[in-house]
């Protein structure tokens, strides 16, 4: 998923669309695969025993969204507490292990988020259809049940392959308006109840949510406005689920001996600091005294400046990677330090790669069964080929922002704009990176006579910005 929710609307013609076409073939991105995925694909999958589609469950997407990788069923318990009943689609019900399908998805890693358009992991005739999670669709699924005392700590876990079946797909915003009208039936109210449970206990354990809003680039006739959208509170309560459950993966394959753990080290110093400086520059106070998870937690996306900084908080996170353990040799590291516990990917495997193995590992785990060997002769490589899907991903969010940015101020060329230096070349001290205050955007500055004053305000000039030609460039004015 990507760090930077960025949509974009207009026109198929619309010179920011065909820029943004022109950047997939350019990478060689395609939505397109070969026939013989294609024929995999269309096999029936492999069905299980167990049947729990008497359980009504639901899902909670964006509503435009059909590739639904999970479904839930809430519940008071008798005794107290809570019962999480999720599903997961079953990739691995579809995909044979070494054939066409699955060295397809190896090859891919994981879906490509691009402004206009997506470029998915597996064919959509899988991937938004006989796999997902849609309503009235008996599918294969991986059903995780959570039980949970009051305050939303984790009592109970069980893991197993099951036919379910949903009966309704629900958006955020029809959610959100039940459960703030007190008209949602419980299964629906309890989400308020336990997400906010578990970001009591995300708190406590000094763990960080980033409400992190998507940039919409609305095109007006050619002329391109930025706009933000904050989450939705009912968002941050379905994200705590899936951290839920990908914390009792983790846990699952730990206590087993055999897994792939997502980790992250905390922050290097160079970082934060680059992050302080950003603040500055959108007039954000951040007193020495203040820790970085409190200041996020002050922050209200709904105010464009604290919005771009939230952005911009998702740098933190690119020292993430996947840590695979085998045999009870556990790892060093087992923590990601924004979850602040040992977490896994395991709740999107629609989307990537990495989860279907997740599933796997936890499945065998909960059974006291060795894991597939399928899985333990893939599991060395994982990580690898998901730093090198990361990368993929990160270089179509660059050139995407790049673009959506130039696009932003194509008719700017010559204006004076406030900002401030957040970075400085090491080597070169007259190019850096400059934040503006207004727009939100974060560009190259190059050009001035002298060094640039790092964490400094400074005034620019634009010097070009051109969708698909040329990145926005800026000058010491």
């Amino acid at each position: 998923m990507p760090r930077r929710h960025i949509r974009v609307t207009g026109a198929p013609e619309a010179p920011l669309r065909a820029a943004l076409r022109a950047l997939r073939t350019e990478l060689g991105v395609s939505e397109s695969f070969p026939p013989d995925v294609l024929a995999e694909a269309a096999r029936p999958p492999r069905l299980p025993s167990y049947d729990a589609t008497d359980i009504p469950l639901f899902t909670i997407d964006p509503r435009t969204s059909t590739d639904l990788d999970q479904a839930m069923h809430l519940a008071r318990r008798e005794k107290g507490g809570y019962r999480v009943q999720y599903a997961i689609a079953d990739v691995a019900a579809f995909v044979a292990p070494g054939g066409a399908l699955d060295a397809e998805a190896h090859r891919r890693v994981m879906t490509l988020y691009f402004p206009d358009e997506k470029v998915p992991l597996h064919p959509t005739q899988l991937s938004e259809g006989v796999a997902s999670l849609l309503p009235d669709q008996t599918c294969p699924a991986v059903l995780w049940t959570l039980d949970l005392d009051s305050d939303g700590r984790t009592e109970a876990t069980d893991v197993r392959r099951a036919l379910v079946r949903s009966r309704a797909k629900l958006d955020y915003t029809h959610v959100q308006k039940q459960i703030g009208e007190g008209t949602a039936e419980e299964p629906l109210a309890l989400l308020k109840d336990i997400g906010e449970a578990r970001e009591r206990l995300e708190v406590e354990r000094g763990g960080i949510s980033l409400n992190v809003p998507e940039q919409e680039i609305r095109d007006e006739d050619g002329t391109y406005e930025l706009v933000y959208r904050a989450p939705l509170a009912a968002e941050g309560w379905n994200a705590q689920l899936s951290l839920l459950t990908g914390m009792a993966a983790a846990e699952l394959m730990l206590s087993h001996g055999t897994g792939v753990l997502r980790t992250l080290p905390a922050a290097p110093d160079g970082a934060v600091g680059r992050l302080r400086r950003t603040a500055q520059a959108l007039r954000i106070d951040w007193p020495h005294h203040v820790s970085y998870a409190e200041l996020i937690r002050s922050l209200d996306p709904h105010w464009p400046h604290h919005a771009a900084f939230l952005q911009e908080c998702t740098t933190l996170l690119r020292g993430a990677g996947y840590t695979v353990f085998r045999d009870g040799v556990l790892p060093e590291v087992t923590l990601h330090a924004a979850v602040a516990a040992p977490y896994a990917h395991c709740t999107a495997p629609l989307r990537r790669l990495v989860d279907r193995y997740a599933s796997e590992l936890c499945l065998a785990a909960a059974a006291d069964q060795p894991p597939p060997e399928w899985v333990l002769a893939a599991l060395d490589d994982l990580p690898g080929q998901m730093a090198d899907g990361a990368r993929r991903a990160g270089t179509v969010e660059r050139e995407c922002v790049d673009i959506v940015e130039a696009a932003l101020l194509k008719d700017r060329v010559g204006d004076i704009f406030e900002g401030c230096v957040v970075d400085v070349e090491e080597h070169e001290p007259t190019v850096g990176t400059v934040q503006l205050e207004s727009p939100a955007v974060f560009a190259r500055v190059a050009g001035g006579t002298t060094g640039l004053p790092l964490g400094e305000r400074l005034r620019v000039r634009l010097m070009q910005a051109d969708p698909g030609t040329a990145k926005v460039l800026f000058a010491p004015a």
